[in-house]
């Protein structure tokens, strides 16, 4: 049997984009680090679960003036660990690598948005070609030499 690797995840944008969430690569490549908080449970018991997402290419450079703190997203992709060591101590952590990602929402779901985009126009949906298995790299306070 063939593996799987599949996920979808609607949730919220934890933080505003700073300067070191979007980035391009040596090669030119535009990524885009962002952090979503995805509420669970019910009554008492709710809980929020916050995940790590990459978004690489065209996607990243489509959706980036329309996200901010607040933003429902609804992204598609597959689950990733990084794995690295540093100064004698193993790290990781598990990223989610976006294929799809959707806006959901109204403008007036996020007043602090980058750009108002109306409430008549559609929310865009940008996707990115699939296979491409680059690196997280740096953008979260994790180094730059990631082996992978």
């Amino acid at each position: 049997m063939a593996d799987l690797n599949n996920y979808s995840v609607i949730g919220r944008m934890t933080r505003d984009l700073d300067e070191r969430a979007f980035a391009y690569t040596q090669n030119g490549k535009a990524r885009l680090n962002i952090s979503i908080a995805v509420n669970d449970g019910y009554g008492d018991n709710q809980y929020a679960s916050y995940f790590d997402v990459v978004v690489w290419g065209k996607t990243a450079e489509n959706i980036k003036p329309y996200i901010g703190k607040g933003k429902q997203l609804c992204i598609n992709g597959r689950l990733r660990q990084d794995r690295w060591e540093k100064d004698g101590q193993k790290y990781s952590r598990v990223v989610v690598v976006a294929d799809t990602v959707q806006l959901l929402g109204s403008s007036q779901d996020n007043p602090n948005s980058a750009k108002n985009w109306g409430q008549q126009q559609s929310a865009p949906q940008a996707q990115q070609p699939a296979g491409d298995y680059q690196s997280a790299g740096s953008g979260d306070g994790y180094p730059e030499d990631i082996p992978f």
